[in-house]
């Protein structure tokens, strides 16, 4: 009672913020008459006036006004456009690393290019990172032709581009992209063997479009790029076959976590249906030899039993595809993991994808935290703003709209089951388009959809379905759902980056209407014509009270909510908002208080009747606080468990840097070679034992096997005071001698390359099969609850031993190679042998789908001990086509091969025409 009296007479913090920006929105429109008075020319130049400026000391917060004031004037003069002083206080709290909470409609796209102007004048990148392809190609082409003006560079990062044109769009100014695609760009560039290959630069500045989306929603899994492993098909289509003989009361079903375990009585007949199929090496089922099977079998009773088909996932083209539960949008080529998917497909009978081991990962949360500035914008982020301040210390501001919100929030219905509910929304949908209200309903799932359609065709109501379906039509169907008479329905996506206009998007209309048209009077006439109806249509719609926004069900999620409201009353116009809702809703029945069902199934709600209430409603918003919650636990689980790898993630980033970086490595191979050294003779005589304690055997078959040499051991322990470090010291020296013997009989140029190359390869493999082991023990650490202990500091300890051992085999391994390899050069053929066939490669990444074989990694590197040389050499030779001379006739490159100098021709055509050749 006291914080409402407070607020009452102070106002909120948010509220003081804002009216603290009040100086600097004031310095802004102050600046505005001088700005109209310059010419084009002139205000072009403003940009190159605040580089000077940057130059001589000062800061972003000094040159700001400006700086803002040249935006707002050049969006004019380009767009016809001007920003709000709502637009610069959003623009301002972006440029300081927050997030601007401004409401649909408001123009966050055009907010957003003050902050970005102002960052990007630095020259030291900005990226805009957007939810998808369309919008992110969209905003960089509409906005591009502001910054362009302003004389800033633009660049677009899509799947599928060249490596070269994707490096050209991280080298803008200002850089737009999907938080995905900026993710594996980062991956893929820390699996590259050349500094030159990698496409990014250092962190700057990003702004992120939608932010609760990419930021909360998506945050859940993490970021995978990975392998196929070997196929399991035949696997996964008995286990589902098995599955699907599975009666209830063999299980225990939790939809809350979406788990299933067998009980006592389960255990036991599955265990018979599995040794009767043959599917059990041993008869105990919960033998190690079975956890493969065990572990298929829970992800196949998943498959069949809780996951449903046109709910969490549809099938396309013979392919299951992922339904995202917050957007509705189908996830093309994301994929479940740990074999759920392989499962699913199963159950579906299409063709099962074999599972793939992981190669590179991060989750958003630390990917986005690697970006020294951070802001972001959306219409609802309040409600995550602990989240938001725990996770990325990022601060939400709410933005005040423009104009004053004029849209009626109505109390929820409520019915007994859902036919009831759904006869009452095609009712009210029907009452609404008799007046000519534009109607847009949001369902939870393509089920809903179409279920209500059905409903709306008794009716005899005309209507649109936006859902998984229709992905490709979306921003049309949505940009006309503000036409009069208008019935849309949608799956939880409504008007995601499409605006909804009374009385229709001219754009999109002109687009239509006109695309066939040329240029002339008749196509000027035809827009004029569509402007003039447009804006008759608006009026009658806002005589009808506007876009009424209706809600079948209530998302888990308070904010998926309030952007279906959000839809509704843009820019101070009319507009009304209803939820509908029953007792066999998913929030209601998995996550509603006991007490609520009781006290309204003992009200004797009649058939088709409804009741609404305060209560209940505020009942409903205490459900969805509790699974907020615990979503947010389980994100806030997945950022503890990845902070432990992101930790050893930086450690191999960097080297991995420093070895790209280096002209040679060779004083990194010593040290490793000591390191092992010291290891062998640590283990073979450990510190404080006596000679005869000694494992001399041991040590001669490790010196053996790693340095191919013999010392006479005992001969050395024949002398007095012989000491392990004495055994070690010699060791040392014999291995050097023989390492610099070997060096000299080669070409010391080409072996330091070998060397670079043998280090880079070796810590990529490790480090692959060092993730795998962290899943494995992420998957069973669990367990370790059991015994009272933590499991994540558990994990903590555990993956710091993993770490360390997969270091020491890291140089143990980089040793023995480089000691055990050889180089030689193959003399030249007497005859020419045949082509050989252009080989295919692709590598496609789980989560997009997509084919990322033209990101430079596959067509320059070669499988083969000595695969970098040729782009080695390449840096050191330069750009170039074919030369008379060849400058790589040494390095033993493929006939076939691309040639290292980088012109796109076969080594053969090109420098290697000479008749330089390799043998196998």
């Amino acid at each position: 009672m006291f914080d409402s009296l407070m607020k009452s007479i102070f106002g909120s913090s948010n509220d003081r913020y804002i009216k603290s920006l009040g100086k600097i929105v004031n310095e802004i429109n102050g600046l505005e008459p001088a700005m109209q008075a310059l010419s084009d020319d002139e205000l072009r130049a403003q940009t190159d006036k605040f580089r000077s400026l940057l130059d001589s000391g000062s800061t972003l917060d000094d040159i700001l006004p400006e700086a803002f004031a040249t935006v707002r004037e050049a969006s004019m003069r380009v767009f016809g456009m001007r920003h709000f002083d709502v637009q610069l206080i959003g623009g301002i709290v972006l440029h300081r690393g927050e997030i601007a909470e401004m409401r649909t409609g408001e123009g966050k796209t055009l907010m957003a290019t003050l902050a970005v102007y102002l960052n990007a004048i630095e020259g030291k990148g900005v990226h805009v990172v957007t939810v998808n392809d369309y919008l992110a190609t969209r905003d960089a082409e509409w906005m591009g032709q502001l910054y362009n003006w302003l004389g800033l560079s633009v660049g677009t990062i899509i799947p599928n581009m060249d490596e070269y044109t994707k490096r050209d769009a991280y080298n803008s100014d200002i850089t737009y992209g999907t938080n995905n695609e900026f993710g594996f760009d980062y991956l893929r560039d820390n699996m590259k063997h050349e500094r030159s290959q990698m496409a990014q630069r250092p962190f700057n500045f990003a702004i992120v479009d939608e932010v609760d989306s990419i930021l909360i929603d998506e945050a859940r899994t993490p970021l995978i790029i990975s392998g196929p492993t070997e196929d399991k098909s035949d696997l996964y289509v008995k286990l589902d076959e098995v599955a699907k003989e599975i009666p209830e009361e063999w299980y225990e079903k939790d939809e809350k976590s979406k788990n299933i375990q067998l009980n006592e009585d389960g255990l036991d007949k599955v265990e018979a249906l599995l040794i009767e199929r043959g599917l059990l090496e041993t008869e105990n089922l919960y033998d190690v030899e079975n956890t493969q099977v065990v572990h298929h079998l829970d992800q196949a009773l998943k498959a069949v039993h809780m996951f449903r088909r046109d709910d969490h996932y549809i099938v396309k083209d013979d392919k299951v595809v992922i339904i995202d539960e917050f957007t509705g949008r189908m996830m093309d080529g994301r994929r479940w993991s740990n074999g759920l998917h392989q499962a699913v497909e199963a159950k579906e009978g299409v063709k099962i994808e074999p599972e793939n081991q992981t190669m590179a990962s991060i989750t958003f949360q630390n990917y986005f935290r690697m970006y020294p500035k951070l802001s972001g914008m959306t219409g609802t982020a309040a409600t995550e703003a602990a989240e938001f301040w725990d996770i990325y210390s990022v601060n939400v501001v709410e933005i005040p709209t423009n104009l004053p919100v004029a849209r009626i929030d109505e109390e929820d219905e409520f019915y007994k089951n859902t036919m009831d509910k759904f006869a009452a929304i095609a009712k009210a949908i029907k009452e609404k388009n008799e007046i000519g209200q534009p109607v847009l309903v949001g369902t939870v799932s393509i089920e809903k959809s179409e279920l209500l359609s059905q409903f709306l065709d008794k009716e005899g109501v005309k209507h649109e379905i936006l859902n998984a379906r229709q992905h490709e039509r979306e921003a049309h169907i949505v940009a006309q759902a503000g036409r009069l008479g208008a019935v849309t329905i949608a799956t939880n996506m409504a008007g995601r980056g499409t605006d909804i206009q009374l009385g229709g998007n001219v754009e999109f209309r002109i687009e239509d209407e006109t695309s066939d048209m040329e240029d002339g009077p008749q196509k000027d006439a035809a827009i004029a014509s569509i402007k003039e109806a447009v804006a008759e249509e608006r009026q009658k719609v806002l005589e009808a009270g506007g876009l009424f926004v209706l809600g079948t069900e209530r998302h888990e999620s308070r904010r998926i909510d309030n952007q279906l409201r959000g839809r509704s009353g843009r820019q101070g116009d009319p507009g009304l908002s209803r939820f509908y809702l029953c007792l066999e809703d998913d929030l209601l029945r998995i996550f509603g208080p006991d007490t609520l069902f009781a006290k309204m199934m003992n009200s004797n709600l009649e058939d088709g009747e409804a009741i609404g209430s305060k209560w209940l409603s505020k009942a409903i918003e205490t459900a969805q606080k509790k699974v907020e919650a615990r979503n947010y636990d389980t994100r806030k689980q997945v950022v503890q468990y990845d902070d432990v790898m992101n930790d050893q993630r930086k450690v191999i980033y960097e080297q991995r840097e420093e070895i790209m970086d280096s002209d040679t490595v060779d004083d990194v191979v010593v040290d490793m070679r000591h390191d092992t050294i010291n290891s062998i003779v640590g283990t073979a005589c450990p510190p404080g034992s006596y000679p005869e304690q000694w494992d001399i055997e041991l040590l001669r078959e490790k010196v053996q096997e790693i340095f191919n040499l013999n010392p006479p051991f005992e001969e050395w322990l024949e002398e007095d005071q012989v000491e392990p470090e004495i055994i070690e010291e010699r060791i040392r020296t014999e291995t050097d001698a023989l390492m610099e013997t070997k060096i000299a009989k080669n070409d010391p140029a080409i072996w330091r390359l070998v060397e670079k190359d043998v280090l880079l390869r070796q810590l990529d493999f490790h480090w692959k099969e060092h993730l795998a082991t962290l899943d494995a023990l992420r998957q069973v650490i669990w367990m370790r609850g059991i015994a009272q202990k933590q499991p994540i500091n558990e994990y903590k300890q555990e993956a710091f031993g993993l770490f360390e051992t997969m270091l020491d085999t890291l140089r143990e391994e980089v040793t023995k190679l480089l000691f055990k390899s050889e180089l030689r050069l193959a003399q030249p053929e007497t005859e020419a042998l045949p082509d050989l066939p252009d080989f295919l490669t692709g590598h496609i990444d789980p989560l997009t789908g997509l084919d990322n074989s033209g990101d430079g990694d596959g067509s320059e590197e070669r499988p083969e001990l000595f695969g970098s040389l040729a782009g080695s050499a390449r840096a050191a030779a330069g750009p170039g086509g074919a030369n008379t001379e060849d400058p790589y006739a040494n390095l033993n490159v493929s006939r076939n091969a691309p040639c290292p100098c980088g012109s796109g021709n076969k080594y053969k055509h090109c420098h290697g025409a000479a008749g330089a050749k390799q043998t196998a």
